[in-house]
């Protein structure tokens, strides 16, 4: 399983939020069923997901469906960082 993180900074973060919950069904073509998010008052947010096909979220990601999504709902495009969980700390 994948594990992915994508951090991102928005113009409101609860307007964000807002939109971002009208988003099931794209996010549902992801190859997952859940995404966790928090956003804090720098109008920063996070999102963790465990896709099961990584290749297909990575495509979805990179869509233009999405690129629109994120335009509608405010993300600045150019702060969007992806980041795929590779490594394990066992300790």
């Amino acid at each position: 399983m994948a594990r992915v993180v994508i951090t991102a900074k928005v113009k409101d973060a609860a307007k964000w939020e807002e939109a971002f919950r009208t988003h099931g069904g794209l996010l549902g073509t992801m190859a997952q069923n859940r995404t966790y998010f928090s956003t804090n008052d720098d109008n920063e947010v996070v999102l963790y997901s465990e896709p099961s096909d990584l290749n297909k979220y990575l495509e979805v990601l990179d869509s233009s469906d999405t690129a629109e999504a994120m335009a509608t709902d405010g993300v600045i495009r150019e702060s969007v960082k992806v980041f795929v969980l590779d490594e394990v700390f066992v300790y």
